[in-house]
């Protein structure tokens, strides 16, 4: 097979795990990545089901078990911190709504970068300008630096990719679900240790707190956009500077119980803020001829279905197989990836019971509801069914393409 020059923009998930499938097999790859220092901590990410096999064949599943959270589990509590539900992490066979295999987001690039490192080219503190297709190539320009020709160019920004605005026609491919969700480390020690903590309150808020692995915590706070959020948040567009993040996170907290006072106080003190609007991609197709799409920049599913890193993971590597199987046919691959990932995608991104109001609930009596349904769910009978439909909704017959 003739080695191709490959440019993937994005070094998050799919990026790096799409670099060391491609470097391994003699392609000659690049890393464009934004950001000049490599983003650390992050949400928690869910490891499920095949996307563990990948991580097997890739020889990385004891480095992600180490670096795993290694929770005990979920639970809802009340305004005092008084727990009304316990969801462990054995429940729906380890694959429920917190999985065995957990991991912070920038904790599970870091091994996948330095993975990769070995077979790539990495340029950091760059990204793609434009992008012009020709018969033999993809001319890419760059912010800093000269134009270059590459064989095929890969989008693997995330949600807002750079590479499917430049190269899709999809104005629309981008869908709000109708919540924001806001995280970042704080000092403050875990009500309990092992176990993630979440606070309902009335008007579609939620504050948790998950335990860091240097003691402190992760917070995450939540609220949905639509009719019956907080009246701040009513229709909000999300601010674009910091301080006015800060405030409307703020402003619609106030009044919320539990921990949500102290996690406000420690936002500001916070270097990895992050807050953004949930969305998913939805796309009638994720090539256009040379260049093509893998993660959530082609198929975001949201965080609320767990499903992101693991859809990540099994895209880039059945995108880097068919390559090869095609003996670098870009045609022939791109339409065969597709072909193999679209039923998985398409059941990964089936929201969870409720959606954003199962997340979110409106009033007292709503949450009171939602708890009761997770209480059932979590008893027999009711588990093991909930077990099958986790599992279902995670199946998947992973090709075996071989080991590069």
């Amino acid at each position: 097979m003739t080695a191709l020059k490959v440019l993937i923009s994005g070094s998050g998930i799919a990026g790096p795990a799409l670099g060391l499938w491609l470097g391994r097999a003699g392609h000659d790859v690049t890393i464009v990545e934004r950001d000049m220092e490599a983003r650390t901590g992050g949400q928690a990410v869910d490891v499920r089901g095949a996307a563990r096999t990948v991580l097997e064949r890739m020889g990385l599943m004891a480095d992600v078990i180490a670096a795993g959270l290694h929770e005990a589990g979920f639970a809802y509590v009340g305004r005092r911190g008084d727990v009304d539900v316990r969801v462990p992490v054995t429940a729906f066979g380890g694959d429920g709504i917190v999985a065995e295999v957990e991991i912070f987001r920038g904790a599970l690039s870091e091994i996948l970068r330095d993975a990769a490192l070995a077979h790539v080219t990495e340029r950091r503190g760059d990204s793609i300008t434009s992008l012009v297709q020709h018969e033999r190539g993809v001319r890419v320009a760059f912010a800093h630096g000269e134009e270059q020709e590459f064989d095929l160019v890969v989008g693997a920004e995330g949600t807002r990719s750079q590479v499917r605005r430049l190269a899709f026609d999809a104005p629309t491919a981008v869908r709000p679900i109708g919540a924001i969700m806001s995280y970042f480390s704080t000092p403050l020690s875990a009500p309990e240790r092992g176990w993630f903590h979440m606070h309902s309150a009335p008007g579609r808020r939620m504050a948790a707190v998950r335990p860091n692995l240097d003691g402190g915590t992760t917070a995450l706070l939540s609220f949905a956009t639509g009719a019956g959020a907080a009246a701040a948040a009513r229709g909000a567009v999300l601010p674009r500077t910091l301080a006015d993040q800060h405030a409307l996170l703020r402003s619609v907290f106030t009044g919320v119980g539990w921990l949500a006072p102290k996690l406000l106080d420690a936002m500001p003190h916070a270097s990895d803020f992050h807050v953004d609007e949930l969305a998913q991609v939805r796309l009638g197709g994720w090539s256009r001829g040379r260049i093509v799409l893998v993660g959530d920049a082609a198929h975001s599913p949201s965080p609320l279905t767990g499903m992101g890193t693991s859809l990540a993971l099994v895209g880039a590597y059945v995108l880097a197989g068919e390559l090869t199987r095609a003996a670098g046919d870009h045609r022939i691959a791109f339409a065969r990836y597709e072909q193999v990932m679209r039923d998985y995608v398409r059941r990964g991104q089936q929201l969870p019971p409720g959606g954003v109001d199962g997340f979110l609930p409106r009033t007292r009596l709503a949450i009171g509801a939602r708890n009761a349904s997770m209480r059932a769910m979590t008893s027999p009978p009711l588990s093991r069914l909930m077990s099958r439909v986790f599992s279902q909704s995670d199946g998947f017959d992973l090709p075996d393409y071989g080991r590069p």
